[in-house]
C-alpha cells in the first residue's frame, strides 16, 4: 500500500458548530455531549485548525428534503413534534424511550449534526477538500422511520445518499464502531452503488443483535454488505488483524470513488457499554489505514465521522483528535503529552483528571491474516474466514 506523505497538507475541512452539543439526552444518559466539546478543545489545543490546508467550517442544518433522502416524512414530523412536546412518548418512532429520550432541541440538534455530515460529503466530492471530518456524526443506528440506539437522524446514511444524488457511482462505507452499523446497512441494502462494511462485537453479546457474516446485501445488490462480528474480549492484535483481513481487499475489489468511515470509539477497553479491549493506539492505527486507503483508491476523497464512545474523558477526545490530525496530514505521535490547557479544561468541566499522553502505551501490533495463515482453532480466525467466505466471492475475490 502506498504511504501518504505526511509532509504535505491534505486539505482537510473540519466541520464543527458548537450547536451540536445541544444533542443532549440528559445528565444520566451515556451520550454525553461533553465528549464533543472536549474533543474540539483538544483539537484546538494542538493547534490543528491553524495547520496548513485545514479549514474549520459549519454547515446549515439538514432541511426536510435532505432528511427525506433517508427518513420518512412522517418520522421527521414526529421528531419535530417531539421537541415541541418533550414529555411525550412515541414508541412507534422510537422516541421517548430509555435509549432515545426526548428533549426540546431533538430535531434542531439532530438536523444540525446531519447537516455537518452532508456538508462534509459535498465538500469532498466537489473538491473543496480532499478529506472532511465531522466527529459529532456517525449516528448509524437511526432507521428510516425510527430512532434507535441514541441516534435520531442517520447522518452517515444521509451523507452517502447525498453523494449518490450528486452522481457518485460507488461509495464504500466502513464502520469500526463496536456496534453494528445497522441503520446504514438497512438504508442501502438493495443498492449496489454502496458497499457497507462493519466490524463490530458479536451480535449475540451486544446491541443491536444484527451484523452476522451471512448478511451480505439484498436481492438487487448481493455482496453490498460485509459484516465481521468479533468475539467479546477481542483486543488490539485481533481487531487490527480482522480489519486488515477484510477491508483492504474489499475496497480494492469494489473500487470506491469516496470512502465514508465511522470511527466509534466504543471499541475501547474502558468503554462502559461494550466488551472489546481495543486501545487508543489501535484506533489511531485504523484511522491511519483508512487515510491511506482513501489515497490509494479515491484520490484522497474521505469523509470521516465519529460515532459511539462513552469513556467521555479518557478515550473519546484522544481518539478523535488523532483522527483529525491524521486527516490533516499532521499525525500526532502517540507519546505526545496532552496540552496543559486542555487538562485544565477537562478538570474544570468534569472534576476529573485528564489523560497525560496521547497513547495507552500499546504498540498496535498484529499478525497479518494472509501471511500467518488461518488458525482453525481460533475463534477470531473463524469469524474472519466466515466473513470472507460470505462476501468475497461476490467481488471476485478468493476467501
Amino acid at each position: 500500500m502506498p504511504r501518504v506523505d505526511s509532509d504535505q497538507p491534505c486539505q482537510l475541512r473540519l466541520f464543527w458548530d458548537e450547536g451540536v452539543t445541544a444533542y443532549d439526552f440528559g445528565p444520566q444518559h451515556p451520550m454525553d455531549p461533553t465528549r464533543l466539546a472536549l474533543t474540539m478543545r483538544l483539537v484546538e489545543a494542538f493547534e490543528l485548525p491553524a495547520a496548513p490546508g485545514v479549514t474549520v467550517a459549519g454547515a446549515p442544518p439538514a432541511g426536510e428534503s435532505t432528511l427525506a433522502l433517508v427518513h420518512r416524512p412522517e418520522y421527521i414530523e414526529a421528531v419535530r413534534r417531539a421537541g415541541e412536546h418533550p414529555q411525550g412518548l412515541d414508541p412507534r418512532h422510537g422516541l421517548g424511550t430509555e435509549d432515545n429520550p426526548v428533549f426540546p432541541a431533538i430535531h434542531t440538534a439532530s438536523a444540525l449534526i446531519a447537516g455537518q455530515s452532508v456538508g462534509a460529503a459535498e465538500a469532498v466530492w466537489r473538491g473543496a477538500a480532499r478529506h472532511a471530518v465531522n466527529f459529532a456524526g456517525g449516528l448509524h443506528h437511526a432507521m428510516p422511520g425510527q430512532a434507535s440506539g441514541f441516534c435520531v437522524y442517520n447522518d452517515a446514511a444521509l451523507a452517502i445518499a447525498r453523494l449518490l444524488e450528486l452522481g457518485v457511482e460507488r461509495v464504500a462505507y466502513v464502520d469500526v464502531d463496536v456496534h453494528h452499523g445497522d441503520g446504514v446497512q438497512r438504508a442501502f441494502w438493495d443498492d449496489p452503488r454502496v458497499l457497507t462494511v462493519s466490524l463490530h462485537e458479536h451480535p449475540s453479546t451486544l446491541f443491536p443483535q444484527t451484523g452476522w457474516s451471512t448478511e451480505t446485501g439484498g436481492e438487487d445488490a448481493p455482496g453490498s454488505a460485509a459484516n465481521l462480528p468479533l468475539p467479546a474480549g477481542t483486543g488490539d492484535a485481533g481487531w487490527l488483524r480482522a480489519f486488515h483481513a477484510l477491508v483492504p481487499e474489499l475496497l480494492a475489489g469494489f473500487r470506491p470513488q469516496v470512502i465514508v468511515s465511522q470511527h466509534g470509539a466504543d471499541t475501547h477497553l474502558e468503554d462502559p457499554l461494550a466488551h472489546l479491549a481495543v486501545t487508543v493506539d489501535a484506533q489511531r492505527a485504523v484511522a491511519a489505514s483508512l487515510h491511506e486507503l482513501a489515497h490509494e483508491h479515491c484520490e484522497g476523497r474521505w469523509v470521516a465521522l465519529g460515532g459511539g464512545g462513552y469513556a467521555v474523558v479518557d478515550v473519546v477526545p484522544r481518539t478523535w483528535t488523532h483522527l483529525v490530525a491524521i486527516a490533516a496530514g499532521r499525525p500526532i505521535e502517540p507519546e505526545t503529552e496532552t496540552p496543559e490547557q486542555w487538562r485544565a479544561e477537562v478538570y474544570r468541566r468534569t472534576r476529573r483528571p485528564a489523560p497525560l499522553r496521547m497513547t495507552d502505551g500499546a504498540d498496535a501490533h498484529f499478525r497479518d491474516f494472509a501471511e500467518s495463515g488461518y488458525d482453525p482453532g481460533d475463534r477470531l480466525d473463524q469469524a474472519i474466514l466466515a466473513a470472507r467466505r460470505a462476501v468475497f466471492p461476490h467481488h471476485g475475490l478468493l476467501p
